[in-house]
């Protein structure tokens, strides 16, 4: 299930929308527009540019003692296993061992 955008009034009378993730939590909200048309702009708007913005990284740098280096963007090939409930064998494969072939003698 996608995103969804969600337009309502704000306490000042504006028009305002949210971006809501699948799960229900509010990922961002817009600045006030002065009516409906305007915020329904702003969100065709935010489709069209968001999908392929690029990020600037704002922050302040970390100081010497906490810089840990660069992270390492993550690898999709592999996948890292939860941890097991306690008492439980960790499985080493999802796949089912196949059977023995059948064969009969003719």
């Amino acid at each position: 299930m996608a995103g969804m955008f969600e337009l309502f009034n704000d306490e000042d009378s504006g028009f305002r929308f949210s971006i809501t993730a699948p799960d229900g939590t509010v990922m961002a909200v817009s600045r006030s527009f002065p009516d409906k048309q305007s915020a329904v702009t702003g969100i065709r708007d935010v489709r069209e540019y968001a999908g392929m913005g690029h990020i600037t990284d704002r922050c302040p740098a970390p100081s010497a003692d906490t810089a840990a280096g660069p992270v390492p963007s993550p690898d999709h090939r592999t996948r890292t296993a939860a941890p097991g409930r306690p008492g439980t064998r960790p499985t080493h494969s999802l796949a089912r061992p196949r059977a023995p072939a059948i064969t009969t003698a003719a």
